[in-house]
């Protein structure tokens, strides 16, 4: 019976982490709100946003999130270029507000990844499909995508001739 006892609090329990893992998105958070945090967050420390519009449902979001993360170089260029928000669309909260804010994202499919400029302007939607190589995510094709929207990337007088 003590076998039988130990082995269900070892599923239990290993189900609770798992289900612990996967609460990336608060459902409960108000999108708009989340946005005008991230703004204020930007204007601050002269970021751009990169909100990542998905939910707990969906497994490619999930494995977007842990792949930016876990790869240190795409980590890095996060860190110090952008204002990361998970925003979350569910059945029980699809955030249509803070999505027409950002120009409907939605029409993309699930992780839709959009980048703000510190004031709040929308300059790229990116289908995330587009980054994908197999199972998994392209390492070159992130680093791309997100080193092309950063501020620096996007200041003019990097271009212009002196």
């Amino acid at each position: 019976m003590k076998k039988y006892m130990y082995l269900w609090f070892i599923l239990m329990f290993s189900f609770g982490l798992y289900a612990q893992e996967q609460q990336l998105y608060n459902e409960n958070i108000d999108g708009k709100q989340q946005l005008a945090n991230a703004i204020m967050e930007a204007q601050k420390s002269q970021k751009h946003i990169l909100v990542q519009v998905g939910g707990n449902w969906c497994p490619w979001c999930i494995k977007f999130h842990k792949f930016i993360t876990n790869m240190t170089s795409i980590d890095s260029i996060i860190k110090a270029n952008y204002i990361y928000v998970p925003l979350n669309y569910s059945r029980e909260n699809k955030n249509t507000e803070a999505l027409k804010q950002l120009e409907y994202p939605q029409r993309f499919g699930f992780p839709v990844l959009v980048i703000l400029d510190a004031g709040g302007k929308r300059i790229h939607t990116q289908d995330s499909g587009l980054l994908e190589k197999g199972n998994n995510y392209d390492t070159a094709k992130v680093v791309t995508f997100l080193k092309q929207w950063t501020p620096k990337a996007l200041n003019p007088s990097n271009y212009e001739k002196n």
